[in-house]
C-alpha cells in the first residue's frame, strides 16, 4: 500500500506525522505522492479560521486529483469538527487527537503489505529524510492546562500530559543511533513538561538527563511560553557547549499590557522584555523568534501602537503574525469590540514589515560570524545552530554537520567541515564550500 501524509500547523503535528510515516513505513507501506497513494492521512490544525478552511480545501483538492484513495483526517480540526470533516469527499474516518499516534493500528493494512520489503523485522527504518526531514522533531508533552482567552487547543488536546524522562531519553538516543544529528524537543504547551508526573519533574530536569545522556546529537527547543523559559533554562543552554542550539521561541501575541490581560496572558511587556534582553546577554547570537496577534477583541489603535514601539527596538529575530479570528467555545469569541478586517489585515501587514526588517537586522549582525550548522536537502542549504537557513555551492550532502562563516546578509558562505576550520579563516569575495 502507497501512502502520503499532508501536516497543518505546529510543530507538535509535524512531530506527530514522523510518527505515523515511521509506523506506517515499519507496517510495510510505502511513501508516495497524494496523486498516486492508496491512502492519504490529513493531519489537520485548528488554531485559526484559516487553518479549518486550509485543511478542507486540501481533502478536497485531494480526493478530486484521487478520487480512488482512502483519506483519514486527524488532528485539531478534525476532532473539534470530526461530523463536518466526515462529510467532506474521499475522507473514510475520523481519527481524534487521542487516537492518533495508534492510527496505523486503526487502519487496517492488507497481510501481505503489512510485512513488506526493507531492513529490520517489518518495513522501511527510521532514517533523516523520512517525511523530508532532516532534523527529528520528537514531542515530549502533549495537552495544555492554561486559560488563553482565544485559544481552543486545550478542547482539542486535553489536559497537559508528558512523556517520562526516561522514556524521552531513550527515543532521543534511538533517533540519534538512527543517523539523525538534530532533535528538536516540542510540545503543546512545552514549558508545563513534568508536572503531571508522579514524581513530578519540570522541563529543566529533563534537558540534564539529556544533557547528561552525551548523545550525537544537537537539542532545539521549539516554543516555550514566557513566563516557562527560566533562568536556568537560559544558563543550561548558554553553558552546554552546543548540546543545546541558541534558539528560544517565545510568543510575545501583544506589547500591551491591557491586551495581554485580557488575552488572559500570565506575564507583562516588563517581564518578557527582561527575559529576551537576558537571554542576549548570555547568548549575543541567540536566534529569538516570537508570535503576534494582531486584531484582537477590543485592540485600539493606541494598543496597536505599543507593538510596533517595542518590536522595533527589540532583539528578537523573527516574527510569526496571526490575525485574531474567532474560535467558537472560546472566551474571546463572545467579547464585544471586535477589530474590522481593514484594520486586522493593515496592522498585520505592518508587523510583517517589522519583522522583515528585524530578520535582515540579525542577519546583518551574523555577517563574519562562524556558525556550526547542518545541511538539509541536497547538501546546499545550511541551517546554523541560531538557526539562518542559509545556501552553500554544492560539495557536501544532507545531514552532514559543518561549520559556516557567513560573508553577506544574502546567505554567501565559506562553509567547511569541522575538522578543517582553517578555510574560514580566508576572506573571499564569492560564495564557495570546501568538501
Amino acid at each position: 500500500m502507497k501512502f502520503s501524509i499532508v501536516t497543518f500547523g505546529c510543530r507538535v503535528n509535524q512531530a506527530d506525522s514522523l510518527h505515523l510515516e515511521e509506523d506506517l513505513r515499519r507496517r510495510g507501506a510505502e511513501p508516495a505522492s497524494t496523486e498516486n497513494a492508496d491512502l492519504v492521512v490529513v493531519n489537520t490544525c485548528s488554531v485559526t479560521a484559516s487553518a479549518d478552511q486550509g485543511a478542507r480545501q486540501a481533502i478536497r483538492r485531494i480526493a478530486r486529483l484521487n478520487p480512488a484513495a482512502k483519506i483519514v483526517a486527524t488532528g485539531c480540526y478534525a476532532t473539534r469538527r470530526p461530523d463536518d470533516v466526515a462529510s467532506l469527499p474521499g475522507v473514510v474516518r475520523v481519527v481524534r487527537n487521542d487516537d492518533k499516534l495508534q492510527l496505523s493500528e486503526l487502519i487496517e493494512l492488507p497481510t501481505a503489505e503489512r510485512f513488506g520489503g526493507g531492513d529490520g523485522p517489518c518495513g522501511s527504518p527510521l532514517e533523516p529524510g523520512m517525511a523530508g526531514r532532516t532534523a527529528f522533531t520528537l514531542r515530549v508533552q502533549t495537552g495544555c492546562d492554561e486559560s488563553c482567552s482565544y485559544c481552543i487547543i486545550p478542547t482539542t488536546r486535553g489536559a497537559g500530559r508528558s512523556m517520562p524522562i526516561a522514556a524521552v531519553v531513550r527515543e532521543a538516543r534511538r533517533v540519534a543511533e538512527s543517523g539523525f544529528k538534530e532533535i528538536a524537543l516540542t510540545g503543546v504547551h512545552l514549558g508545563s513538561y513534568g508536572r503531571d508526573l508522579t514524581p513530578s519533574s519540570s522541563l529543566t530536569e529533563l534537558l540534564r538527563a539529556l544533557q547528561d545522556a552525551e548523545l550525537d546529537a544537537t537539542f532545539r527547543i521549539s516554543s516555550l511560553e514566557p513566563m516557562d523559559c527560566t533562568a536556568d533554562i537560559v544558563s543550561l543552554v548558554a553553558l552546554s557547549g552546543g548540546t543545546f542550539a541558541p534558539h528560544f521561541h517565545l510568543p510575545l501575541q501583544h506589547a500591551s499590557d491591557r491586551m495581554l490581560g485580557s488575552m488572559r496572558r500570565p506575564y507583562t511587556l516588563g517581564r518578557y522584555r527582561a527575559l529576551v534582553d537576558s537571554i542576549i546577554d548570555r547568548l549575543p547570537h541567540a536566534s529569538i523568534g516570537s508570535d503576534m496577534i494582531v486584531g484582537f477583541p477590543g485592540e485600539t489603535d493606541d494598543d496597536f501602537a505599543e507593538n510596533l514601539a517595542y518590536l522595533e527596538s527589540s532583539p528578537l529575530s523573527h516574527l510569526h503574525v496571526f490575525p485574531y479570528s474567532d474560535r467558537p467555545g472560546t472566551a474571546a469569541s463572545g467579547m464585544r469590540d471586535k477589530v474590522d478586517g481593514d484594520s486586522i489585515r493593515r496592522r498585520g501587514a505592518a508587523l510583517r514589515e517589522v519583522g522583515a526588517r528585524l530578520a535582515t537586522r540579525f542577519r546583518e549582525s551574523q555577517v563574519g560570524t562562524i556558525r556550526p550548522g547542518l545541511t538539509l536537502d541536497d547538501g546546499t542549504f545550511v541551517v546554523t545552530d541560531n538557526y539562518l537557513k542559509v545556501r552553500i555551492a554544492p560539495g557536501f550532502s544532507r545531514n552532514e554537520r559543518i561549520r559556516v562563516r557567513l560573508t553577506s546578509v544574502n546567505a554567501a558562505v565559506i562553509a567547511c567541515r569541522s575538522q578543517d576550520l582553517s578555510a574560514l579563516a580566508v576572506e573571499s569575495p564569492q560564495p564557495i564550500a570546501t568538501p
